[in-house]
């Protein structure tokens, strides 16, 4: 890296993981490549039995299945070793502060271990894209039409905007489909396994309505109907989207139960 000033090492990493969840999933991928100030590099790739099962539809996104991992070591076998590696190293990646640090320093802690970052410099590239790239529609419509939005957050001058910024898209990118239904499901893509559009709660193996966030995770609505009904009641009552809310409110007031996929179309 010719153009980056270090002073220390370098430990750039990127974690494969079971969910999105920093708290409640597990590592199962992990790669370090460490570069020393005066030129010299190394890299490092882990693979990581998480000891809980790892969802069709992250196994989508990285490829790697509970097969793949089964013989694997655990990341408290083989902490040491990250630790030793990146001991005295500053950090760089890509979405490090929101998701592959919290999740590395969970998984340290439960190994019995600390990993601390409050010493480390710590360099974001997607921190960097977003301040360089602003994500706002004043920034789309430079970028894909290249004009100047006038009367920017004025609701009618904002409408026509972000039409033409989906024209410009459309231009841009010959493989975006050409009609709104195809649009919706490219830009929100709904897994088959999910019950309602963001995915809190979804539809386990056995074709179990389950809750997919928090510490109830993996519990199935019946149980908490059973054991913990005010979980439910609060999930009604809080700022939840809509769709979801509807889901536990009919099941709570009404007994209706929305009907689960086929199996074959979760798989």
């Amino acid at each position: 890296m010719s153009l980056l000033e270090l002073t220390k090492p370098l430990a750039a990493f990127d974690i494969e993981s079971t969910g999105t969840n920093s708290r409640l999933d597990r590592i199962i991928e992990i790669a370090i490549v460490k570069q020393m100030p005066y030129g010299m590099s190394s890299s490092y790739i882990f693979r990581v039995n998480p000891g809980i099962h790892i969802p069709a539809e992250t196994t989508a996104i990285h490829g790697i299945t509970d097969e793949d991992v089964k013989d694997c070591k655990s990341f408290k076998d083989i902490a040491d070793e990250i630790q030793k590696i990146m001991d005295d190293c500053d950090l760089a990646g890509y979405n490090l502060l929101k998701f592959d640090i919290p999740i590395l320093q969970e998984e340290f802690e439960r190994a019995g271990k600390k990993f601390e970052v409050e010493t480390r410099k710590i360099v974001d590239a997607q921190k960097i894209f977003h301040t360089k790239e602003p994500r706002t529609l004043t920034a789309a419509l430079k970028f894909y039409c290249n004009e100047e939005l006038i009367n920017a957050h004025g609701a009618e001058a904002d409408t026509i905007a972000t039409l033409k910024v989906i024209e410009g898209q459309l231009a841009m990118y010959e493989d975006l489909p050409r009609d709104v239904a195809g649009l919706d499901e490219y830009s929100n893509p709904k897994d088959p396994t999910w019950a309602d559009r963001s995915g809190r709660l979804k539809w386990n193996e056995d074709g179990e309505l389950m809750v997919n966030f928090s510490k109830k995770k993996g519990l199935t609505v019946k149980q908490l109907l059973t054991q913990e009904k005010s979980f439910l009641k609060w999930i009604v009552k809080n700022d939840f989207p809509k769709d979801m809310r509807t889901i536990i409110s009919d099941i709570l007031d009404h007994d209706i139960w929305p009907e689960a996929p086929e199996k074959d179309d979760k798989l």
